[in-house]
């Protein structure tokens, strides 16, 4: 598993992460980044034109001071964060008081039927795509954290329903 860890599934991912459903989903967001941002969950790059400072890090210790971030970007991240809750109460902490999570994700679906077969899947699921969940209650999570969740919409971005629930929108700090 190592193996494909280290050299198939980064290459995996940004494959994935680049299809044109899931890249449509990131313009969305991506642009109502302002101020000093945080992107947590860079992956290969794909959200950044610009020069930026990398560090690295797990979202669940963020090595910034309290306060010192005017927005925070997630996009396709927190269904593979370990310990979800912990790294989106490091993202309040790090958010200016009224700064913004804006966020893109998949996650637990609306219909049970899909809902049903996420839960099935998902133990394979995480095993081979790098911890990535296919259920996770995204806007349930995220206003657990301390955020107040002032916009959001959701849809399923593609005919495969169990993987495809999109969430996206923006929070502000609480």
């Amino acid at each position: 598993m190592e193996l494909y860890e280290t050299y198939v599934l980064p290459g995996l991912t940004h494959w994935v992460c680049s299809h044109k459903d899931l890249s449509k989903q990131r313009k969305k967001v991506v642009p109502r980044a302002k101020g000093r941002v945080l992107e947590v969950g860079i992956g290969s790059g794909l959200n950044l034109p610009f020069n930026v400072d990398f560090i690295a890090l797990t979202g669940e210790e963020i090595p910034l001071e309290n306060h010192s971030a005017d927005t925070v970007l997630v996009t396709y991240t927190l269904c593979s964060i370990p310990d979800v809750k912990k790294a989106l109460k490091e993202m309040n902490r790090v958010l200016k008081p009224g700064g913004e999570l804006i966020f893109c994700e998949h996650g637990k679906a609306p219909d049970d039927h899909i809902r049903r077969w996420q839960d099935r899947v998902n133990p394979v699921w995480t095993k081979i795509s790098g911890g990535c969940h296919l259920n996770r209650p995204i806007p349930d999570l995220i206003k657990e954290s301390g955020f107040d969740i002032r916009y959001l919409e959701s849809a399923y971005s593609s005919p495969l329903k169990i993987v495809s629930f999109n969430y996206w929108g923006m929070a502000v700090c609480g």
